[in-house]
């Protein structure tokens, strides 16, 4: 951001999106002391408990301190900005319960912009809906950014 202006940008429009482990990366950014205006969080994992409980946990190593950090459900009351939430109808159901689940609390907070479940054949499918204009998550996106 505090080179936004040496190409162009607004410093004061700076808007986050991630889809999946994007998502798990950009619910994360948020948690620092950032000036993110707003973020569309798309079919995350926000808090790494569930995921830690599967096979994963063989080949990824991380302390419980770790998988905390990482967890933004955990630290919520650290997002300052507004937060679009989605998760397709073709997601697996962990996605889909985690989307809801941080809907909900961020909704409790204050800090939700919106929050939609996508038709979407699959869980890779959903992104590319963001090329079209007119799709239901392209809306969600220029709605936070109030376009």
């Amino acid at each position: 951001m505090r080179n936004a202006a040496t190409f162009g940008g607004d410093p004061t429009r700076v808007y986050l999106a991630g889809h999946s482990s994007g998502a798990h990366l950009a619910s994360c950014v948020l948690l620092g002391d950032s000036a993110i205006k707003g973020a569309l969080l798309v079919s995350g994992m926000y808090d790494l408990h569930a995921p830690m409980l599967s096979a994963r946990s063989r080949y990824v190593k991380i302390t419980p301190e770790e998988e905390a950090a990482a967890s933004a459900m955990r630290q919520l009351g650290r997002i300052r900005c507004p937060v679009a939430v989605a998760w397709s109808t073709g997601d697996s159901p962990e996605f889909r319960r985690q989307g809801r689940v941080l809907s909900v609390a961020l909704q409790g907070m204050g800090r939700l912009a919106s929050r939609s479940e996508i038709l979407s054949a699959n869980h890779f499918e959903e992104p590319r809906q963001l090329a079209d204009p007119g799709s239901e998550l392209s809306q969600v996106l220029y709605s936070l950014m109030q376009l």
